[in-house]
């Protein structure tokens, strides 16, 4: 319900602006409003660029041991004998 409710204040209010009925004592965003809204918008695309090209730029790291990768040598399942020991 109170999605409702919300929904059709923000439709009241944009009949009042778009009608043009807004006195000189409401607040609006207005132009410039949008403008700094719009500039961050393009500031955040260029920083999120860079951060990925920063990002691409690092090696990934070496497999640790006891991680399946191309270059570690196989474990067999079963221990390793070792040399003299007690029974």
């Amino acid at each position: 319900m109170s999605v409702t409710v919300t929904a059709a204040a923000v439709l009241a209010h944009g009949a009042e602006l778009a009608a043009g009925t807004v006195s000189n004592n409401d607040v609006t965003p207005g132009v410039l409003g949008f403008l700094v809204v719009a500039g961050m918008g393009v500031i955040l695309y260029f920083l999120l660029r860079s951060m990925n090209r920063h990002l691409r730029k690092i090696p990934p790291p070496p497999p640790e041991d006891g991680e399946d990768g191309e270059d570690a040598p196989s474990v067999s399942a079963s221990p390793a004998p070792r040399g003299n020991q007690a029974e």
